[in-house]
């Protein structure tokens, strides 16, 4: 998702809160009465997208929409909070201790984001190193591995002056896309303490909200929020996304998903510990926007979905899971794929997918039953198929349950078994060889041109090199293929 979207994204998560924080503080600094600063101070605070509400309504209501515009409003939602504080914090050293903003600022943003994004790689890293190799009593210790680790990204990107926000975030994309031993159990375990910290987090920040003084600022607040969801936003949207090549209808819709949630709130709480004259009323503000938004922008985002067609139909959930549970590091993982209409694999008997060597299909789920394998089991469309391989494998096998608009170029060397045909190696994986009959295997191909085949005999057709790996008996059990590069 990050390698995808990290360009539009990380536009969005820097310049998007900057725009949205001086169109929204102009509209509140020529209504609340507020100094022109104070009024781009309220904007920083709601200048950035809440990371759990748009994960939540992405992954669990319903709302799917292309792939590259998910991958990049969730990675804009996770790594806005740095920009929002840093302008927060900027702004207060002006406004009460009356820094000089033009040096202030630079020096400010490049400590947060540089220190930031330093610690929480190092941490990151550095925690997946000692989780691959560490060994420890209980397998309920390493959420609590884990969890130390974000703190510690956290605090010591705080301490040297960084973004501990933008530690952790990291900290956590690094970690999460590591093989770590107990990979579920900490997911499941992370995924419970955010969903209480949430909770716990806006009861308490509720505590310090009074009914009677958001009927106060009711008037006014409606306007500031019309002002951020209507215009701020889309604006801040527009100049963000124009360089990327997004639709209208995309852009309309990125637009909408501009839900404020409890960091906004958080924020808000500096101004009442800076000593703000005006602190109260921009908290009483911030709260009042942040509800509108969550009420009117995360009620409707599935309808504005499917108004825009940008809306697509999610495919249903798998009936189960698996996955490898073991407290020590396993060179294997289990990867579970659906079976769409039109994938290689699909009407097909799993003895003619032409796996690559090592490969196990190990559980097909169809519908409501479970499905023993064997070699004469057909794959249907709407099944799910859980395969046990090493993770260098990953990428032929996903060719193989691809659709022909999914597949991804196949990697410069892999195995394959020596019954291979070539009709199969040009379905599965789009390699072509010439001159030869569509039934030969490569077992065949190496006994037709060498006659008595060792192990470590090579035959090349043009750019394409293919080694016989594993000879037993005379005949080729495991072929090496691999592709020339190709000058540029």
């Amino acid at each position: 998702d990050f390698r995808r979207a990290w360009g539009p994204a990380v536009t969005l998560a820097t310049l998007g809160v900057v725009l949205t924080a001086i169109v929204t503080g102009v509209v509140a600094w020529r209504l609340l009465g507020l100094s022109l600063l104070e009024g781009i101070l309220l904007g920083s605070i709601v200048g950035s997208t809440d990371a759990a509400a748009v994960f939540a309504i992405f992954r669990s209501r319903g709302v799917h929409v292309d792939e590259r515009l998910t991958s990049t409003l969730e990675v804009e939602s996770g790594s806005n909070d740095p920009m929002a504080v840093f302008l927060t914090v900027a702004l207060l050293e002006v406004l009460v201790r009356g820094a000089d903003p033009s040096a202030e600022f630079a020096w400010l943003l490049a400590r947060q984001m540089v220190i930031g994004a330093a610690v929480g790689a190092a941490v990151g890293y550095a925690g997946a190193w000692v989780l691959i190799r560490i060994r420890l009593d209980s397998a309920g210790l390493y959420p609590v591995l884990t969890g130390a680790l974000a703190l510690t990204a956290y605090g010591i990107a705080a301490d040297l002056g960084g973004s501990g926000f933008l530690s952790v975030y990291l900290a956590g994309i690094v970690l999460g896309n590591s093989q770590i031993v107990f990979r579920r159990g900490i997911l499941l375990f992370h995924d419970g303490v955010a969903w209480t910290a949430q909770i716990v987090m806006f009861v308490v920040l509720g505590m310090l909200s009074m009914p009677s003084r958001l009927a106060d600022v009711a008037g006014p607040g409606l306007v500031v929020a019309a002002a951020l969801i209507f215009v701020a936003r889309p604006l801040a949207v527009i100049m963000s996304l124009l360089p990327f090549r997004f639709s209208w209808r995309q852009v309309t819709f990125a637009s909408w998903v501009g839900l404020r949630g409890s960091v906004p709130i958080v924020l808000a709480i500096y101004p009442l510990m800076f000593g703000l004259p005006n602190a109260v009323l921009l908290f009483d503000v911030v709260f009042f926007v942040v509800l509108v938004s969550a009420l009117l922008q995360g009620w409707t985002l599935a309808p504005v979905g499917r108004l825009l067609g940008v809306d697509r139909p999610r495919p249903p959930e798998p009936p189960l899971s698996l996955e490898i549970t073991s407290l020590h590091d396993v060179d294997g993982v289990i990867v579970e794929y659906r079976v769409d209409e039109g994938a290689h694999a699909c009407e097909r008997r799993i003895r003619d997918l032409a796996l690559p060597d090592g490969v196990v299909i190990g559980l097909v789920a169809r519908s409501e039953r479970l499905v023993a394998p064997h070699g004469s089991t057909r794959l249907e469309a709407g099944d799910y198929v859980f395969v046990i391989m090493n993770p260098a494998m990953r990428p032929l096998v996903d060719r193989v349950f691809a659709t022909e608009d999914q597949a991804e170029p196949p990697p410069p060397e892999f195995p394959l078994r020596g019954r291979t045909t070539l009709d199969d190696l040009k379905e599965f994986y789009g390699i072509e060889i010439e001159d030869e009959s569509p039934t030969m295997t490569l077992d065949g191909i190496f006994r037709d041109r060498l006659g008595e085949v060792r192990e470590g005999d090579a035959l090349e057709f043009g750019d394409l090199v293919i080694v016989a790996r594993e000879v037993v008996e005379g005949k080729v059990e495991t072929v090496g293929l691999s592709i020339a590069p190709r000058p540029d």
